[in-house]
């Protein structure tokens, strides 16, 4: 087994997943709903941070470069990542680093996990509902209100009074119409490559890392070794030991962190399907038409399938017809989790 597949199964209701428009989305044709989504990006920058607070330490530094121009105005320059295994959010993330002007080696690691966008587990059981949001201050005696000008000064409170003198207007309220927000049964797809989990490349026609990174990880103890991309360096075994049980803690609790305050769901998890087939983890949750009713679907999580370990929480009971569910599921999905990443011989990948 070089690969292992997760999915997971949320409940999301009335909330955002992210700010752009209100809510992102994608337009389903067959179905001619538009679907509110979380991108991949956003998982993974939610999966880090539960990564870095599992084992409790600070995130990679990260290089901001700037360039001053003839004028002297700042303008945005590259932005380079750390670029060290040593730290996990980068081990687990990947990096790149490509100099302006092409004068250095480019450094790039692809991450060794493959992380899809949450979506809609199917059109017809995830959907945006609109609301209209307002900003209310008007009970309150001590507001400050500026107005200014068609120049921009400001105006005297008499002025203010004359402006307003015939018109209903409110100077304590903002009115945010047409907001977006995401309600429904929504999956999420990890793939983990083994290959890659706790392997960097020695490949300097590719480079992952620079002479000085790969000097480092050899004197903090990182084996040479070779796997089918070549000859690679392996993570000390104590450190492969700390980060295993840290990386399942994040791949099954994470949480999308940019949820807003006003527009808070738990989005808890229903269900978690792991395997090493990727046909067969596509088919362990799912959705079915149904054969009675027009425009409807019904979700499905198989419990028992050969090749597929299914752990199903309490709360799915309330959506999905089910048999297994358990208390303690995201903890067993949790300890196999464990159990497979640490089966996988790292050091010796071809023998």
């Amino acid at each position: 087994m070089n690969t292992i597949y997760i999915r997971t199964l949320k409940r999301a209701e009335h909330t955002v997943f992210g700010v752009e428009n209100g809510q992102k989305r994608y337009y389903d044709p067959q179905f001619n709903k538009y679907v509110p989504y979380s991108s991949g990006q956003q998982v993974k920058r939610s999966l880090i941070d539960r990564l870095t607070s599992v084992i409790n330490e600070v995130p990679a530094p990260t290089t901001f470069v700037f360039d001053v121009n003839s004028k002297g105005e700042l303008g945005e320059g590259e932005v380079f990542a750390n670029c060290n295994p040593m730290y996990p959010d980068q081990l687990f993330g990947g990096w790149m680093k490509a100099a302006k002007g092409g004068k250095e080696r480019t450094i790039k690691r692809r991450s060794p996990l493959s992380i899809s966008a949450m979506r809609g587990l199917h059109p017809l059981l995830s959907g945006i509902d609109r609301e209209n949001a307002s900003f209310d201050r008007s009970d309150r005696p001590n507001n400050e209100v500026i107005v200014r000008d068609k120049d921009g000064n400001q105006m005297t409170d008499e002025d203010v009074i004359a402006l307003l003198e015939g018109k209903d207007r409110s100077l304590s309220r903002k009115w945010i119409p047409d907001q977006r927000r995401a309600t429904g049964l929504f999956i999420q797809d990890i793939a983990i490559d083994l290959r890659r989990l706790f392997t960097v490349s020695l490949n300097t026609f590719e480079p992952e890392i620079t002479p000085d990174t790969e000097k480092q990880l050899r004197e903090n103890g990182w084996i040479e070794s070779e796997n089918i991309f070549g000859k690679c360096l392996v993570a000390p075994k104590e450190m492969q030991e700390n980060l295993i049980p840290a990386l399942a803690n994040s791949i099954i609790n994470w949480v999308i962190t940019s949820n807003q305050s006003r527009t808070f769901s738990l989005m808890e998890t229903l269900a978690i399907s792991i395997s090493d087939n990727a046909n067969k983890i596509a088919g362990s949750i799912r959705a079915k038409l149904s054969e009675e009713e027009d425009k409807k679907a019904i979700p499905i999580i198989e419990e028992k399938m050969e090749g597929v370990y299914t752990f199903v929480t309490l709360p799915a009971t309330g959506y999905v017809l089910t048999k297994s569910e358990k208390v303690d599921a995201l903890e067993k999905a949790e300890e196999k989790l464990i159990e497979l990443m640490q089966t996988f011989d790292y050091e010796n990948q071809l023998a």
